[in-house]
């Protein structure tokens, strides 16, 4: 269910839609994608309060980030594929991402620890890859337009989550071992995201 969030900002209303994602963790939380969309992580149970709580707290770096991601957007070359020619290079990126990631994500599992189930290609909105707690890894096809070491960044990324299900020091001192130039790769993502688009 969507919701709105108004924000009054330099003089101007904004109406901003976002999303509500309810699950086991314990603490709340706001992401944005790179398309400007508005993400609100909760724990099961969390209070209307709690959500206006969040969104009052959050409020600065919400509109900040949600105009840099307009900014980029509106920015960003229009495509001239067709509709069709769109569909049939995203089939051929989507092929090339399910034998490329396993072949990735074999290579590093020994140098990361921990043992995946299997492996699945989404088209996601607001994530890179996803960890599940039954060891399914999942990655955003669009990586495959990415840089190679920013793709083997977050399959990296992903891959420690076997062993560390969570963003501790822990989990970052492993990502760092394996990666020692991640945050590069990070920043690259959050700087560019947006460009990874047929």
């Amino acid at each position: 269910m969507e919701h709105i969030h108004r924000i009054k900002y330099q003089s101007k209303l904004y109406e901003l839609p976002y999303e509500v994602v309810y699950s086991r963790r314990r603490t709340c939380a706001v992401s944005i994608s790179a398309e400007g969309e508005i993400t609100l992580r909760l724990p099961l149970g969390a209070s209307e309060a709690q959500i206006n709580r969040l969104l009052l707290e959050k409020q600065s770096w919400i509109i900040r980030h949600y105009l840099e991601a307009v900014k980029r957007r509106e920015s960003r070359p229009e495509s001239n594929l067709t509709d069709a020619q769109r569909a049939a290079l995203e089939k051929r990126y989507i092929d090339a991402a399910k034998e490329y990631f396993p072949k990735r994500a074999a290579y590093f599992a020994p140098l990361t620890g921990g043992n995946y189930s299997r492996i699945t290609i989404r088209d996601q909105k607001t994530r890179w890859g996803s960890c599940s707690a039954k060891g399914t890894l999942s990655f955003n096809w669009r990586l495959m337009l990415a840089p190679p070491a920013v793709l083997d960044y977050v399959v990296i990324h992903e891959l420690c989550h076997l062993t560390h299900m969570d963003h501790s020091k822990a989990f970052w001192a492993l990502v760092e071992r394996v990666c020692p130039d991640y945050r590069t790769h990070r920043k690259w993502l959050k700087e560019h995201g947006q460009e990874l688009a047929l």
